[in-house]
């Protein structure tokens, strides 16, 4: 994986609608920008809306094209989740991904975008805050200064990913694991299974979290990730928020699906649907201490 470019002092950050539409107060987003010292581009898409849709699928990937092949722009933002990502996959340009990486930021419907580039750019990405539910209602202090921590390059290799000890983390299953951290929404992850998007599962690291799903249906998720064979290649699992479901609840469904693979689980880890969200650079190697409950990054996440 190729390292993006890091966000500099007074860049210019993208604001798109890969997924769904909501209203923006544009002054306010160009304002939440000045304060912290960059230029906010707001691309068209992000005033559109056909349905649960922010605009036509041509619409929302003419915005990402736009916002990578910008020489201007440093960094991308998404604007919110919701529905519709993944059709824009088979339409999306690669080669003009990769020939432009810049940090890419975004979680729950997002995630098709950051398996995709995973496999056909192969670049970093960053499952990180939207901006309307997560950084222009500004949510907890950690959501924001772990945000500028990964795309300043304030954090590199040999660090440790901090996580606020006001939210304990569990261990499920004790161990130590090195690999790529991978993942993100894992109702996406099921969803893109079987297509040229899907997760890549030897070597890595894997990231979990969801809102509105009952027990019963991450036990299906996880279930369809086993019969796929994508769990024989993961080397450790970090567990973050499912919004209704306590850690205690989900324990032992985690320990029936990964503790006789003797893949260490550390679960509570504070990033997804969740306050504060925490951003968590997606492939780069990390270094999993599931019993001291600690992950570390074994390179930089920027360049």
């Amino acid at each position: 994986m190729r390292l993006p470019p890091r966000l500099p002092d007074h860049g210019t950050i993208a604001l798109i609608a890969p997924a769904g539409p909501i209203e923006l107060d544009v002054e306010a987003a160009c304002a939440w920008g000045r304060a912290r010292g960059y230029t906010l581009r707001i691309y068209p898409g992000v005033a559109l809306a056909q349905g649960y849709l922010a605009g036509s699928d041509e619409a929302r990937v003419q915005d990402l094209h736009d916002a990578f092949a910008d020489p201007e722009v440093d960094a991308v933002l998404c604007l919110r989740g919701g529905y519709g990502t993944p059709r824009l996959l088979d339409k999306i340009d690669f080669a003009l991904l990769a020939r432009h990486p810049k940090p890419l930021v975004g979680y729950s419907d997002i995630t098709a975008l950051h398996l995709a580039i995973a496999r056909h750019a192969r670049f970093v990405t960053f499952h990180g805050p939207l901006f309307k539910a997560d950084l222009l209602t500004q949510k907890r202090a950690p959501t924001e200064s772990s945000l500028w921590q990964a795309l300043r390059g304030e954090i590199g290799a040999g660090d440790l990913l901090r996580h606020p000890p006001e939210w304990p983390l569990t261990t499920v299953v004790p161990g130590q694991a090195q690999g790529c951290l991978m993942g993100g929404n894992l109702a996406m992850i099921s969803a893109t299974l079987g297509t040229p998007y899907e997760l890549p599962g030897d070597g890595i690291v894997l990231f979990i979290e969801d809102v509105n799903e009952p027990l019963y249906r991450v036990d299906r998720f996880l279930t369809h990730l086993r019969l796929a064979g994508k769990l024989k290649g993961v080397q450790g699992v970090i567990v973050g928020d499912f919004a209704g479901i306590a850690v205690e609840q989900m324990t032992p469904l985690l320990l029936e699906t990964f503790q006789a693979e003797g893949i260490p689980v550390l679960a509570g880890w504070r990033s997804g649907h969740c306050d504060p969200n925490l951003t968590l650079p997606f492939g780069v190697q990390v270094r999993l201490d599931a019993t001291a409950q600690q992950v570390w990054l074994e390179q930089d996440v920027v360049a």
